[in-house]
């Protein structure tokens, strides 16, 4: 196993190497330019129709805003509270900095993700809206870019079960058995038990319940945060500080740390970012593909809206609080690490606000990524496999409680940089459809 985890590790340095990295950023500096930075300007305009979308009108499945909360079902996860801390143990405090500069970029990406797919969404013979990349490749970008749909939709099959089942079954089953004392094939089975109440319904029960587990839980995580923050608010400027300068300096080594390299905190910064908000994974339009909408734009506006709360927001409170203790340089890391930062700050309960999100914000993501993986999937075989794919999705959740947490987010960081690939390229050849629709939807307002 560890031969094979050196072998992962290899091929994820060349996957996110400096291509990948100058492609990501590259992608979402692009079309912020290009959209005149309309995601950072029209922010109060998004929350707004985020608002409105509760309801919901034109075609579609689900609403605007249950679309959104099943696109942040399954971005709010272990990202949040272990890859944030994760991403702070290898490349240090600067790694922070990265990660908001990656999701303040991803806003336009995952803007124009969501505008692609609504606008090139089709009907299957089941009666779902359908789309994402695999489409608006497809659809948009005409017959000859088949193949680079294609492996969207294989990459995105297989990923799946990575970032979104068996690496979110692990955070908790080990979170459960280190706060509880659960084994971890009871976590499985449990988890288990319960995604297949939700998935076998379909997408309209899975987007009900991510619309309302998702706001709950994210209130409770940031008030936990906040309060915090709040009242070792004299240590604010000083994490502030520590994260920027690190950012372009490295961090030497320091209690428990070992040390880190500029490069290490991009890396790891961009990478942690993207595991955790998933802005050019593709992945988030293939919900946004399903809401009630008569326009691309306006669900666009709601769709980058995801990126901003899950790292801006949340991932923010959990680096902070990471900072503002001192954890971080405790020598520990993952779960772990955010675990005991909110103890510190919150001496006996601090664990269990950490251990209940972990838990709920997993749970969703294990959710929220079957739909994901199902629709790549649906794409290559047609609808008869939703049924096999679902159970196959519900066996791999106890697997993945008890297998190795290293080789999983290794296998991770590989796949999500397989995915980026076709869909970041999608978006650069589209873009002139994307700034074509936004400067005639915002003309006509």
């Amino acid at each position: 196993m560890d031969a094979f985890n050196d072998i992962l590790g290899a091929v994820g340095g060349v996957v996110w190497g400096p291509v990948m990295l100058v492609l990501l950023l590259g992608t979402g500096l692009f079309l912020t330019i290009g959209l005149k930075f309309m995601t950072i300007r029209r922010l109060g305009y998004a929350f707004v129709q985020m608002w409105k979308g509760r309801a919901g009108e034109g075609d579609g499945q689900i609403s605007p805003f249950n679309a959104l909360m099943t696109a942040m079902a399954a971005t709010v996860g272990t990202g949040n509270i272990a890859g944030v801390a994760t991403a702070i143990f290898l490349g240090g405090p600067g790694a922070v900095f990265w990660m908001w500069m990656t999701a303040l970029l991803g806003m336009a990406t995952k803007y124009g993700e969501a505008v692609l797919a609504v606008k090139y969404r089709e009907v299957d013979e089941l009666g779902n809206y359908v789309g994402g990349p695999m489409y608006y490749i497809r659809n948009g970008l005409g017959e000859k870019w088949k193949w680079l749909a294609f492996l969207f939709a294989l990459f995105g099959t297989i990923a799946a079960f990575g970032i979104g089942n068996t690496i979110q079954a692990n955070s908790v089953a080990q979170a459960a058995k280190a706060n509880f004392g659960v084994p971890e094939v009871a976590t499985g089975v449990v988890l288990a038990a319960l995604t297949f109440l939700v998935i076998f319904g379909g997408v309209k029960v899975l987007a009900e319940v991510a619309g309302k587990l998702v706001p709950f839980m994210a209130v409770v995580y940031f008030v936990g945060a906040f309060a915090i923050i709040i009242t070792n608010i004299e240590m604010l400027p000083a994490a502030l500080a520590t994260i920027v300068s690190d950012a372009f300096t490295g961090t030497a080594a320091t209690g428990g740390f070992a040390g880190s390299t500029i490069w290490l905190a991009i890396r790891f910064g961009v990478a942690r970012g993207v595991f955790s908000n998933e802005a050019g994974l593709g992945t988030a339009p293939i919900a946004h593909a399903a809401a009630k909408t008569n326009d691309p734009v306006r669900q666009g506006t709601i769709g980058m809206l995801g990126t901003f709360i899950d790292t801006i927001i949340i991932c923010s409170m959990t680096a902070l609080v990471i900072v503002m203790t001192g954890a971080w340089d405790s020598g520990k890391t993952g779960a772990e690490l955010s675990t005991h930062a909110f103890e510190l700050g919150l001496p006996g309960f601090g664990s269990y606000v950490v251990t209940f999100g972990l838990i709920v914000f997993a749970f969703t993501t294990i959710l929220g990524w079957s739909l994901y993986g199902e629709r790549c999937a649906e794409y290559l075989f047609g609808t008869k496999i939703i049924w096999p794919y679902r159970v196959l999705w519900v066996i791999a959740v106890p697997i993945g409680a008890m297998a190795s947490l290293t080789t999983l987010w290794n296998l991770a960081d590989v796949l999500n940089g397989l995915m980026a690939l076709p869909n970041l390229i999608a978006l650069l050849l589209l873009s002139p459809v994307i700034f074509k629709i936004t400067k005639d939807y915002f003309a006509n307002k």
